[in-house]
């Protein structure tokens, strides 16, 4: 039977090797412990990418390790932003050093542009999260910013990481705001996979929403306990979740199933100065609120606003923001608004996996009343934009 190229599809589902435990750096330079040479089969010249703040906390631990293996490693700031002007200087500094090996230390940024590098190098690429703040030491995506930290485009990679290494020891040194970030980002999963895929009948699309179904009920279940104990049991689930299994959803579902609403919010807001102190996983979580909001607003869903209440009450429990407010954009002015909704209509966006049409005023309508309860916000709305209360309705 014939068939056209358009029936394949490639999916980069996970990285080659996943190492996971405590104190995983330090057994690495333990020559006796069986993950020892985990970075020597990919090479042997590693150059060692991530923030200043970052670096010279990593330093310590990788330093016995590429010692005791004999590895001649160098580093390399990427800045603060994963732009294309950073991963210029990553290029020249990665064939300054002949590197064999990309090495990304960080958040999602410093990974996202680890990754992006060896990407365009040809190099493996190992990828070590210093915090649990995003899933992005698992993927095969990059996300490029401006260097005035907005979001621009994303990048699909030709593989996941070939080696990660999930540190808990590391991964408590971060400050608890970032676990929390990351069960945002996490739980997004779930809200923007139903909506985009839910009806699927593929195989692979309907086990990539059981499972963000499943992640739901793991961070709702676990969260709270979680960041009552670092370290312990509970936390150490969540860390799982949110890092690695939230990276497994994307590689089974693949782009359509990756991202909808929640994300175009956050990359609208990007566009925001203002926005720029909240974390990635903090908008995501506003932005499933709006989502929601959208759903109840356009389409009348009861069902979407009674997820939108149980998340406010979760988002209470832990500590996620509900409201513009809450992400420090209480006095953001309506044109910044507009343009932070503009952006994230633009026709290349993943907003436009909802299943209806969505004009800039519905989404702004949607963003200043997440916590109105009931389909109706018109009497509710925030007085500094009248304007838009005729749009809720």
């Amino acid at each position: 039977m014939a068939t056209s190229m358009d029936s394949f599809i490639s999916l980069s589902i996970a990285p080659a090797q996943v190492i996971r435990g405590f104190n995983v750096l330090e057994q690495m330079g333990d020559t006796t412990a069986p993950w020892s040479k985990a970075f020597t089969r990919l090479g042997s010249r590693p150059l060692v990418v991530g923030g200043d703040r970052t670096l010279d906390l990593v330093k310590p631990r990788l330093k016995p390790v590429f010692k005791a293996h004999h590895l001649a490693s160098a580093t390399a700031s990427y800045g603060k932003d994963c732009s294309e002007e950073a991963l210029r200087s990553l290029q020249q500094a990665g064939a300054d050093h002949h590197a064999d090996l990309i090495i990304g230390v960080g958040g999602g940024k410093a990974l996202d542009a680890a990754k992006l590098l060896a990407n365009q190098c040809s190099l493996p690429v190992v990828t070590i999260p210093t915090s649990a703040a995003t899933c992005a030491a698992w993927t095969a995506l990059s996300n490029v910013y401006s260097e005035h930290h907005a979001f621009l485009y994303d990048v699909s990679l030709a593989r996941c990481p070939d080696l990660l290494v999930l540190d808990y020891d590391l991964i408590a040194t971060a400050p608890e705001r970032t676990l929390v970030a990351g069960i945002g980002d996490a739980i997004a999963k779930w809200y923007e996979a139903s909506v985009s895929s839910g009806q699927s009948d593929q195989t692979l699309l309907i086990a990539a929403v059981q499972q963000a179904r499943v992640l739901r009920d793991i961070l709702f279940q676990r969260s709270a306990s979680a960041l009552k104990e670092p370290g312990g049991k509970d936390w150490q689930e969540v860390v799982d979740a949110s890092v690695l299994m939230a990276g497994v959803i994307g590689g089974i579902g693949g782009a359509q199933c990756r991202t909808v609403a929640a994300h175009a919010v956050h990359n609208g807001l990007t566009h925001l100065r203002s926005s720029h102190d909240a974390l990635h996983g903090e908008k995501v979580a506003y932005g499933i609120l709006v989502q929601l909001r959208l759903e109840e607003m356009i389409q009348g869903n009861l069902l979407a606003e009674t997820a939108r209440q149980q998340l406010i009450k979760f988002y209470s429990a832990i500590g996620l923001p509900q409201t513009l407010t809450d992400l420090g954009l209480g006095g953001v002015t309506i044109a910044d608004l507009h343009h932070a909704a503009e952006v994230a209509c633009l026709p290349s966006s993943d907003l436009h996996r909802l299943p209806f049409a969505v004009a800039p005023s519905h989404l702004m309508a949607a963003m200043v009343s997440t916590t109105t309860p009931g389909l109706s916000a018109k009497s509710d709305l925030s007085t500094s934009y009248p304007e838009l209360r005729s749009e809720v309705e």
